[in-house]
């Protein structure tokens, strides 16, 4: 069955192919709801409350643009509307302009499993500036739109967050090398 057709059925709501769409992209959209939770358990809930949203919305699906993109956003927004509702977003307006601090991932020997657990450690406004910037390339206006923050908020955050992490992966660097 081709995408088109499975989108259509989907559409109608027909569970079988519902359940396709759900073996066809799971992966990749746990993948996001990992990046964007604290827990292993939280981004399960996140990815079936995602799914319940796209099957709820695919009629606005027309076609136009990568389905795969438009259930990531769905995805994405899915799992922000619930820190949204937590006011997790509720800060204070920082608009000093912060100085990036780069990690460099590359040349560390830190396990990656170690480091997404650092990252789902990151106090929530600075995990989802982090992953919203540098894992899934969000330009600071479109987070500061989405999370309803200023920009210099949005800098401040990604700034905070790697400082975080930099020191936590210096602290395990230097532990590693004891």
């Amino acid at each position: 069955m081709t995408l088109e057709e499975l989108i259509l059925k989907c559409k109608k709501q027909n569970a079988k192919a519902q359940e396709e769409l759900y073996k066809k992209y799971s992966n990749i959209l746990f993948s996001i709801c990992l990046k964007y939770s604290r827990s292993y358990p939280e981004a399960e809930d996140n990815l079936q409350d995602s799914f319940l949203a796209i099957f709820k919305n695919i009629e606005q699906f027309k076609g136009k643009g990568s389905f795969e993109g438009w259930i990531k956003r769905i995805t994405v927004n899915t799992v922000l509307q619930k820190y949204r509702k937590k006011r997790v977003f509720n800060l204070s307006n920082e608009e000093q302009i912060v100085e990036e601090i780069d990690i460099e991932i590359e040349d560390s020997t830190i396990p990656l499993n170690y480091l997404l657990n650092l990252i789902q450690e990151l106090p929530d406004r600075y995990r989802l500036v982090f992953t919203m910037y540098v894992l899934d390339d969000y330009p600071h206006k479109e987070i500061s739109d989405i999370m309803g923050i200023s920009i210099g908020t949005s800098k401040s955050n990604l700034a905070r967050a790697r400082k975080i992490l930099k020191t936590k992966i210096e602290d395990y660097n230097n532990t590693a090398s004891s």
